[in-house]
């Protein structure tokens, strides 16, 4: 499979491009990034050095890949955070150009936006940006619990609620969603949970919540769960892998005690999930 990630990059760390594109190539897949940023290390250590791309240059790229031919190639266009308005027209122009050229491309969006602790942390032109014309593009989105909640401006807190969500997220236009960082009220201590929804019906799975901030975390997960929902058709089943791959990650970074997420070192997750958690339909 090929897949066109438009995302940010940074030389240390794993964020964005720097976080999705090894583990996908790990998986068999063919990965062209096209960076939106280029920048030492993600913004989270509050100091950071490099340059945002202007949009005229991304599109310049994309428009070079069209010249190879590439285009026509793409299976799937992968898009993460927006740094700025302008971002998602290019992406937009992209997703049209691929399916222009090959009817069977999908695209999946990852609606970076913000997080239950800190709130939306984006220009607030995005989110408007990304409810009313990316995600109705998107066939697939991967939207934390919080950005589901923000995207359909209703609650996301109990299962109920964040179905009723999901629901209203696929009117949009999307026909699979992923939710991340599911915390209902009434969930295990210590735990967290992940849903997955499309015409088939939903699922959830629960692990361990393990104390750590991992940056690049969601990054990794949208990238999985685009490569195996594209190669299984399943939403369940490539839940139960993509849930695996990045609980080990997660482990193996909490275990090794850096800040940053042990992607390499925990490549074989990804190539072999050992699918220890239970998937369960809820409708």
């Amino acid at each position: 499979m090929n897949i066109l990630s438009i995302q940010s990059h940074v030389s240390y760390g794993h964020v964005g491009n720097s976080a999705a594109v090894f583990p996908l190539q790990r998986l068999g897949h063919e990965v062209w990034p096209v960076h939106t940023v280029n920048f030492s290390n993600h913004t989270g250590y509050g100091e950071w050095r490099g340059q945002v791309i202007p949009a005229s240059e991304v599109a310049a790229i994309i428009t070079g890949l069209e010249e190879r031919g590439a285009l026509a190639r793409v299976d799937a266009v992968l898009s993460g955070y927006q740094g700025g308005a302008d971002i998602a027209d290019v992406v937009l122009d992209a997703v049209a150009r691929v399916k222009a050229l090959n009817p069977a491309a999908t695209y999946t969006c990852d609606p970076v936006m913000g997080n239950a602790k800190s709130g939306c942390f984006v220009d607030p032109a995005i989110p408007p940006i990304l409810r009313e014309r990316v995600v109705p593009a998107a066939d697939l989105i991967t939207p934390n619990q919080f950005e589901l909640g923000f995207l359909t401006e209703r609650e996301a807190s109990t299962i109920e609620s964040t179905l009723e969500a999901v629901d209203a997220a696929r009117a949009l236009g999307p026909r699979a969603v992923l939710v991340t960082s599911v915390e209902r009220p009434d969930r295990e201590p210590d735990t967290i949970e992940m849903l997955a929804a499309d015409d088939e019906g939903a699922w959830i799975v629960r692990t361990p919540h393990l104390p750590l901030k991992a940056n690049g975390s969601g990054d990794v997960t949208a990238a999985l769960f685009t490569a195996h929902y594209r190669t299984t058709g399943s939403a369940a089943e490539a839940l139960a892998a993509t849930t695996s791959s990045v609980f080990d990650l997660l482990q193996a970074t909490l275990d090794s005690g850096a800040r940053e997420l042990q992607l390499v070192e925990a490549q074989q997750a990804y190539a072999a999930p050992r699918l220890q958690f239970e998937v369960r339909r809820l409708r």
